[in-house]
């Protein structure tokens, strides 16, 4: 578990510090109240995220600490009573993250967020494409202060190229003038051919066009900076962004997700079935699909009750992920769930999924009314197929006719 400092020499301001902090924040929290006893702390340990550092303490009153956990290589916020146009500036260019001034309750629990933000901020990949060196670097080192991951291209071709072999990049910034391809032919591309829907794009450019903005956002990005752009405003935007792009997957996840079990539900399954499908058909490759049902479940619940019914199905989904973990699984109906095998011939898929049939024929899920033993039926099918939902038809008659045979069995074709 990394490690936050918080040093503060107020006893009323670190008092809250703490009350905030412990309730926000799942990291190892060290405080302080001076430069000595926080470089003490600092010596103790190399596990370090963050620090909160208020700018004025009695053996540092001129930020002195502010520079020795800097030069530590170690993102660093300050608390601050004042600050001007000039503190302001100068902090800044020394590298912090962010200044936050000693206004209440809600600017100590923002500096708090921003400890999150920047964990959050190690696990997103950032492309930048900009064909000017000087930016370039002054761009990557900005979003290097907030720990993103950094990807830098000089034109539009590089960046087009890194994000067809990269699916992780999420954000994009592009300027505008770049040799080979441009700004607007990027964004075009990226939308209109390559369909990148979940890349989040901020335009960039010092032109002097008054319109630019507007047809960068037409064609495509989701905002736009005029170069040169202060810190504070380049970090307002890239923050929207982020957040804007985590609710967005959030809401997706949501729709994709079974609520009672955690995984995939049919809408998800469907989606990237399709893809594996395409897939096999275009490179000739092999594709088993299982369509598999829990056995006299009407039984369960009428036995047990709807409750321990659930915690069955939990139970077969958790044995879903321990045995086809590597492969697409979803809830497609009550107790219905579907298995996509990519890669696996019918004769090995077969073996994986009666291997997990016996397994469940001699397992008991642990319920609130005691161990419940159960079983499943299953069919499967091998592509090809016009499309995944003939295929789950075929693997759904299988299904039935294990059913009608007797239960606790899986047949294929």
């Amino acid at each position: 578990m990394p490690s936050v400092l918080i040093v503060e020499d107020s006893s009323v301001v670190q008092k809250i510090l703490k009350h905030i902090a412990g309730r926000s924040l799942a990291f190892n929290l060290v405080y302080a109240s001076s430069r000595k006893e926080a470089m003490v702390k600092l010596a103790e340990r190399n596990d370090w995220l963050a620090a909160i550092i208020d700018l004025n303490l009695p053996d540092a009153p001129h930020g002195e600490l502010v520079d020795d956990v800097l030069g530590m290589g170690i993102p660093t916020i300050v608390l601050t009573g004042s600050v001007d146009d000039e503190k302001r500036d100068a902090l800044t260019r020394r590298g912090i993250v962010d200044y936050v001034l000693k206004e209440g309750r809600y600017s100590y629990q923002y500096a708090v967020n921003l400890v999150n933000r920047l964990n959050r901020n190690k696990h997103i990949k950032v492309l930048v494409a900009e064909d000017s060196t000087v930016t370039r670097n002054f761009i990557v080192e900005l979003l290097s202060r907030h720990l993103f991951q950094v990807v830098q291209v000089d034109d539009g071709r590089k960046a087009l190229e890194a994000l067809r072999k990269d699916d992780s990049i999420k954000l994009l910034l592009t300027d505008y003038n770049m040799p080979s391809m441009d700004g607007f032919e990027l964004i075009h591309e990226l939308r209109h051919k390559e369909d990148k829907v979940d890349l989040v794009i901020i335009g960039l450019s010092s032109a002097g066009d008054k319109y630019l903005s507007a047809k960068f956002i037409k064609n495509g990005a989701n905002d736009f900076l005029y170069k040169p752009f202060s810190h504070e405003e380049f970090f307002c935007r890239i923050m929207q962004a982020v957040e804007s792009m985590e609710r967005l997957e959030t809401m997706r996840e949501m729709a994709y997700t079974d609520a009672l079990t955690g995984i995939g539900n049919r809408r998800f399954f469907i989606e990237k079935a399709r893809k594996y499908l395409d897939q096999a058909m275009d490179h000739g490759t092999p594709m088993s699909l299982a369509m598999v049902d829990i056995d006299h479940f009407k039984l369960i619940n009428d036995d047990y009750g709807h409750d321990v019914g659930d915690e069955v199905l939990q139970h077969f989904a958790t044995a879903l992920s321990d045995r086809f973990g590597r492969f697409l699984f979803a809830r497609t109906g009550g107790e219905e769930f579907c298995i996509v095998m990519p890669g696996l011939k019918q004769e090995k898929a077969f073996q994986l999924l009666d291997a997990l049939r016996a397994q469940i024929a001699q397992d008991f899920a642990d319920t609130a009314a005691g161990d419940v033993g159960y079983t499943f039926s299953g069919g499967l099918v091998q592509a090809p197929a016009d499309n995944v939902e003939s295929l789950m038809k075929r693997a759904d008659i299988l299904l039935y006719r294990a059913k009608d045979a007797g239960r606790n069995m899986v047949l294929v074709e």
